[in-house]
């Protein structure tokens, strides 16, 4: 299937694009960080559809990381709970459900505007049925959770998400996730104000026009956030181990970051428990903020 004719994105949606560019062009190394076969192949379903914006090589790098560290939790969520609902919200261009693999038993949804879930199904032909369903609507509406079973434990999957929305929308959001379901955890990754207002300045941000609302100080904010999250793991994003592969003086500069906190905490990578009694049940993790 191809596109039979242009579907116009918003800068917000248009961001989608960067990670899809550099997850298939990295998954042409030798040796990629995350190997991402769909990507490529999304590509070349969407044609002209994709252009390359730019990116740099450290960026290239971190958002493969990011990719991969939110794969290893969602798989290590599903190895706990093999007939659990997963919730990809903002889901994009990402082939995070191929890549994942999920058991049998999981009910998967990918959730998007409807422009980018029409560009979606052309880049991934999947089928949908009862283990897998697309849902089109806006992360801030209220009303697509009715289409969502509450019967199961749920992980809530959002990657460059939230710092696209105000605060207001995030907090009335995590509310509504956090009380629709028995119990679950949120796999989300944040950028500190700081952050914010750098991430602002990046090439491939300024071409998209989008512009970055939310930014996370303090990732235990959101602990005092209804109806109940404790916070599992805080990983800086420039702490994980790829950054080493990087070019001297790119993985120089990676070095002297990590040790200012304001800049190690620029961008990091969240996992919180919630249950709507609020009462956290012991699940293995860690801090590296």
């Amino acid at each position: 299937m191809a596109l039979s004719r242009p579907v116009w994105l918003t800068p917000e949606q248009a961001t989608l694009l960067i990670p899809l560019v550099v997850r298939a062009r990295q998954n042409a190394w030798p040796d990629p960080i995350l190997r991402d076969e769909t990507a490529a192949q999304a590509l070349l379903r969407l044609g002209q559809a994709a252009p390359p914006l730019p990116a740099l090589r450290g960026d290239a790098f971190g958002l493969a990381l990011r990719a991969r560290h939110l794969d290893g939790w969602t798989m290590a969520f599903l190895a706990r709970h093999p007939a659990a609902t997963v919730l990809h919200l903002g889901c994009g261009l990402d082939g995070r459900v191929d890549r994942v693999d999920p058991p049998p038993g999981v009910r998967w949804f990918d959730l998007d505007l409807p422009d980018v879930i029409a560009l979606r199904r052309v880049a991934y032909p999947r089928e949908e049925g009862p283990s897998y369903q697309m849902i089109t609507a806006s992360v801030t509406d209220a009303g697509w959770l009715r289409s969502v079973p509450a019967d199961r434990p749920v992980l809530v999957v959002a990657e460059g998400l939230l710092m696209y929305l105000p605060e207001a929308e995030v907090r009335a959001l995590l509310t509504r996730l956090g009380g629709a379901f028995p119990s679950g955890e949120l796999v989300f990754d944040a950028l500190s104000p700081l952050g914010v207002r750098w991430g602002a300045r990046h090439p491939a941000l300024r071409a998209s026009g989008a512009t970055l609302r939310w930014g996370l100080e303090n990732p235990r904010e959101v602990e005092a956030w209804p109806p109940g999250f404790h916070l599992l793991d805080d990983v800086g994003l420039l702490g994980l181990p790829g950054f080493a592969r990087l070019p001297r003086v790119e993985r120089t500069a990676c070095r002297v970051l990590r040790q200012v906190p304001a800049l190690r905490r620029l961008h990091r990578l969240l996992r919180y428990q919630f249950s709507p009694s609020g009462r956290a049940v012991g699940v293995p993790g860690f801090f590296s903020p």
